[in-house]
Parts: C-alpha cells; structure tokens; sequence
C-alpha cells in the first residue's frame, strides 16, 4: 500500500513544505549526530534522541532510511534488493519525488532527486524552535549539476531538515530556492514507506469524502464514499510464476486538497501513524499486497 503527499506549485522565490510523523504503540542515552559510512562508502547520519530513538539518513538522494522507536521498532519498510546507485532510487524509507511526483512531467520516474549525491548543509536556514531541549537534526542540501540543468532546465537549489524530536516524532522540512530568475513549476512528495503488519489490519483514515483522481482509469475524477479506506478486499494475486507472487494494483490515487492530518490504524501491531503536513495539498495512495509498506 502506497500513501503520498503532493504538492504542485509555480515557485518564483522560495516554497517550503513540512510532514510531521508520529507513531505511537503499546534507557537515558544524550541526544546525538553521528556520520558513519555503509558498505558502499555512502555517509549516512545518525540522530539519536535521548529516549533511544533513532534516525538514519543516508546523503544518496537526502533519504531517510530508518526511523525507529525508543523500544527499537523498526517504523519504515525497506526492501531487502533496494540499491543505492544511480539511476536506481532506493526502494523504502522516505524518498523524495522532486521536480515531480510519478509520471506528471518531462523527466524521469518520480524525479531525479532522489538518485542523486547530496551534501551536509553547513549554512542552512534558520530553524524553527521545536522545544526547549531541541531534537537531533541535520540539513542536507542538493545543488543541481550541468547534466541535472540538461533533463530539467531549471536552476533550483533544494534543502532538506531531519529533526527527531524527543517524543519521537520525526520531521522533515523542505524548502525549494528558484535562483532561475523566472518561475518555475515542479511537484514534489515525501513518499514515506511506513512498516505494518498486514495490509489487511490497516485503517487509514482523514481522506473520507475527498475527491480523487483515479490512475488506473485514465485520471478520471470520483468522490471518496467510505469513511475510512481499508483493504481487505482491494489486492488479489493475479498468477504465480517460480517462487514470486506477481501482484496486481488495485489502488493508485491522488486524494485533491486532503486535511493537515491522516491517520493510520495498524491494529495488527497496535500501532498508529499520525501524518501531519503544512504546504502539501494532495495526498496520492495505493497498494500492493506483497509488499508490507504504507507511503504517504
């Protein structure tokens, strides 16, 4: 299952957009920053708050990979064969879709962002308070090269703010800067693969009787009549070949001008997702039963 803020704009300056993540389910250590390497010599960032729970953000793509619990629960979904080389975008976390958001534009697969190397900001803009201890956070800046210019002729800079507060709630803060001189359009979404226990077990809620466009009939426009989506009966297999369970999808929409807040009911787990947003209009879902995940 697939969950997916989007926004659309036509940026002359400088856009921000914010999502706010707060799971929350059935050791003292000091908040910290830590920069390691994977085994592909990537620098990933550790935020630690001082309750244990953790974040991992990896600078291919600015994608936050982990977020677990104080209790250490494991909240994202990352796949087993996710790859961290261009042009493959990595397959879990949270990626992020920028200049746009699945096939609506000129360049590639939810853009390109998110396959590219970005750096440590060391000049980011000022934060925001989010409380008197202050969270663990690090600002990821990507800066678009020649070959970037060439796919999308635009001159943008893009930021990115990781902040695990110390109840931990994660939150990611974007902000877009045109130094075009010219406005510019784009879309972009913090398409958040969350862990759950069985997609038959979950209960989002916040989307009823919004209007959506459904993808897989051609963008036509229908109203949500449920008060809630669940989705016992939205995923079928359609054949087995070998060992791979091959899946049809049932569900890809964009849910137009949804509410701050959605929430997701994973009763298998006893876990609930609160998802808050500022500057994100839309919110786009769908499923796909073999695959664990909800991203929003």
């Amino acid at each position: 299952m697939v969950f997916s803020p989007l926004e659309l704009r036509r940026m002359t300056r400088c856009e921000a957009a914010e999502a706010c993540l707060d799971s929350r389910s059935a050791g003292q250590a000091g908040s910290s920053v830590k920069i390691i390497k994977d085994k592909y010599g990537i620098d990933q960032v550790i935020l630690r708050n001082t309750r244990g729970a953790t974040a991992r953000i990896s600078l291919y793509g600015g994608q936050v990979l982990s977020w677990k619990n104080e209790q250490g629960e494991e909240l994202l979904f990352m796949s087993s064969k996710a790859m961290f080389k261009s042009p493959n975008g990595v397959r879990g976390g949270i990626p992020i879709c920028f200049p746009q958001f699945g096939s609506r534009g000129g360049v590639e697969q939810h853009g390109f962002v998110r396959n590219r190397m970005w750096t440590i900001d060391t000049q980011p803009p000022s934060p925001r308070a989010n409380g008197s201890n202050g969270p663990a956070s690090i600002d990821v800046l990507l800066k678009p090269s020649e070959e970037d210019f060439k796919l999308w002729q635009n001159k943008f800079e893009i930021r990115l703010k990781v902040a695990l507060l110390e109840d931990g709630r994660l939150i990611l803060r974007s902000r877009v800067r045109n130094v075009n001189g010219k406005p510019i359009s784009f879309s972009i979404a913090f398409r958040t693969y969350f862990s759950i226990s069985d997609i038959s077990e979950v209960r989002v809620e916040g989307l009823e009787t919004l209007d959506y466009l459904d993808n897989l009939q051609d963008r036509k426009r229908f109203t949500e009549q449920g008060d809630a989506l669940t989705f016992e009966s939205e995923v079928r297999p359609t054949h087995i070949r070998q060992t791979d369970l091959i899946n049809y999808i049932q569900i890809d929409r964009v849910y137009l001008s949804s509410s701050d807040l959605v929430e997701i009911f994973d009763h298998g787990s006893k876990r609930t997702f609160q998802i808050r947003k500022q500057g994100l209009p839309d919110v786009g879902e769908g499923s796909h039963s073999h695959i664990p995940l909800l991203h929003f």
